[in-house]
């Protein structure tokens, strides 16, 4: 077999009515396409037979992890080039690549041709077996507390060594507030943590719940630097391991704790602040209703809630939302995004009012990027603390993802709810700039 690349390209041109708009690399050595720019990698014919089984995005996902497909050069241009391939807007109620229409279309009679060339360029073969890295097939009833916990632990429990490399020094996994772009990263964290901690109006003897605490990042800075006592619940072990080693070594044991606990399980309210940073996105369109009343519920009257979330854009047709398959079977199973409008309208139902809206868009491309930095930084010993397929997972994700931002496909989002007493204050400062811009209390 020889040209491989060219008879694939040919194939692409044949489907799409245009070329590939990047160099293709097959496993034979030959190549076509542009001669500059970004080169897209075909190590091996099995990523043919994945696409051939499993035509669209999972297909590719499998190929990308298992290391049977890669990007050589800028690997942001490669994807926003492979990602220029789109429906338009107003022709579908979602974005999808039209090169993934086109491989989810070789199962339509109509295509038997192009189904046959894919085949016959990739062999016979049996469909190959998912990739290790692939969550296990789901269990039990959609967002209960075992497949919450079972969901997270897949995620999480990778490896804080693991994560730290990923993360830096801040060890905090949400987006950051670059109030300079040219600021580290771990500076951008601080400056979001204590944004959060203005917002919430903290003041020493209050007691804080961070929901979702993940390494502690949030309990320990408002300890420190906000004098308040607080109360940190993740459900993953291996966060809660190092969050605790991590007050420790702070000498803050006495003023935080750290606990494995999932939300829906927290009975000892009330709190005079809640903060949620990045974890809303795991519970779910069905539970949310429920997710809004609890914490509303563990609030004190007056008491105020930071919720960061990301956001999905809306659709014209919500039925028509489907859950991106790469991300739920490798990076975050049964995630789901919502508008920034369900999010509020959901939490004006549980009886929050909302406050405030801050659109943090830009600032999470900013941060992903300085992550994929710090991945390719220690590739070698990412691959040793996990695997070469997971690393591969988080630099595609996180990559991908910085686009998703830039591009607007995706927001993030802090919205400031407060639980107002029974005659309605909200016992905030009159202006935005008393509350918001206020400095530390340590």
């Amino acid at each position: 077999m020889t040209d491989a690349a060219g008879r694939l390209s040919h194939m692409v041109k044949q489907a799409l009515g245009r070329p590939l708009p990047l160099r293709l690399r097959a496993w034979d050595g030959s190549e076509a396409g542009p001669s500059t720019g970004p080169v897209l990698v075909i190590r091996d014919r099995r990523a043919l037979h994945r696409l051939a089984w499993k035509p669209g995005e999972l297909g590719l996902a499998r190929a990308w992890v298992a290391g049977e497909i890669d990007i050589e050069g800028d690997l942001y241009e490669g994807l926003a080039r492979i990602s220029g391939l789109v429906w338009d807007r107003g022709e579908s109620e979602t974005k999808r690549p039209a090169l993934l229409r086109t491989l989810t279309a070789l199962r339509d009679p109509r295509n038997l041709r192009l189904a046959a060339d894919v085949l016959a360029l990739a062999g016979p073969a049996l469909p190959p077996a998912p990739p290790r890295e692939e969550a296990v097939s789901h269990r039990g009833p959609l967002h209960s507390l075992r497949r919450d916990r079972h969901a997270i632990s897949h995620h999480y429990d990778v490896g804080n060594d693991f994560y730290s490399l990923v993360l830096g020094p801040s060890m905090v996994y949400s987006c950051a507030y670059w109030e300079d772009p040219s600021s580290t990263l771990e500076d951008a964290q601080h400056a979001k943590l204590d944004l959060i901690c203005r917002k919430l109006g903290l003041k020493p003897g209050q007691r804080l719940l961070d929901v979702g605490c993940g390494w502690g990042s949030m309990v320990l800075h408002a300890v420190q630097h906000y004098g308040v006592e607080a109360v940190g619940v993740t459900i993953s072990e291996e966060q809660a391991a190092l969050a605790r080693k991590r007050l420790a070594e702070a000498g803050c044991t006495d003023r935080a704790e750290i606990r494995v606990q999932d939300y829906r399980e927290i009975d000892d309210g009330p709190f005079d602040a809640i903060s949620s940073i990045g974890m809303a996105e795991h519970v779910g369109s069905a539970q949310y209703r429920a997710y809004a009343r609890i914490l509303h519920s563990l609030l004190k009257p007056g008491g105020r809630l930071l919720n960061h979330q990301i956001a999905r854009r809306p659709l014209k047709n919500e039925d028509a939302y489907e859950i991106d398959e790469f991300i739920d079977r490798y990076v975050f199973p049964d995630g789901e995004l919502a508008p920034v409008a369900t999010t509020a309208a959901l939490l004006e139902d549980a009886g929050f009012e909302v406050r405030d809206v801050e659109a943090l868009r830009e600032h999470y491309a900013l941060t992903l990027r300085a992550w994929v930095t710090n991945l390719e930084n220690h590739w070698s010993e990412a691959t040793r603390l996990t695997t070469p397929g997971r690393a591969r997972v988080w630099r595609l994700y996180m990559a991908a993802s910085a686009l998703a931002f830039e591009q607007n496909n995706i927001g993030v989002n802090q919205i400031l709810a407060v639980r107002t007493t029974t005659a309605g204050n909200a016992k905030m400062p009159p202006t935005r700039g008393q509350w918001l811009y206020s400095t530390t209390q340590d």
